[in-house]
């Protein structure tokens, strides 16, 4: 368990966590800190910090894991949506440094807002920013 990790700990057994999903690549919990009701988390069976160290076939597994959490979760609270959100680093809100993915099930009239708000950008400066990353066609 790397420095700690509690996420680490829950795959082991060593911490306690309401499980309800587990495969041989990934498990899901109730996060202690939901944002609403059913809210869980996702993760890795092998600890991985973040998305910039796990590789494509381990994020297929979590991914694939996550698909079936929100279908559980669907099936059973019934919720009008869902987020899936991702952290990685502190700048992004990462608090745990274990890879996972939030499974927040949305009400209509819930508390949570969107953290910006949406308007147009500069266009040139979005473009040169594509530009920067490497546009494809």
């Amino acid at each position: 368990m790397p420095g700690g990790c509690v996420f680490c700990a829950i795959v082991e057994g060593d911490a306690p966590a309401l499980r309800i999903y587990s495969d041989e690549h990934a498990i899901a919990f109730m996060d202690v800190n939901p944002a609403t009701d059913g809210h869980a988390l996702v993760i890795p069976r092998a600890h991985v910090r973040d998305l910039f160290e796990i590789d494509e076939t381990r994020a297929s597994q979590v991914i694939a894991a996550t698909l079936k959490v929100a279908q559980k979760i669907r099936g059973a609270l019934r919720p009008d949506g869902v987020n899936v959100m991702h952290a990685t680093g502190a700048a992004a809100f990462q608090t745990v440094f274990h890879f996972h993915f939030h499974v927040i099930p949305r009400y209509s009239g819930d508390a949570i807002r969107l953290p910006w708000v949406p308007r147009p950008g500069d266009r040139s400066k979005i473009t040169a920013i594509a530009e920067t990353i490497g546009v494809v066609a």
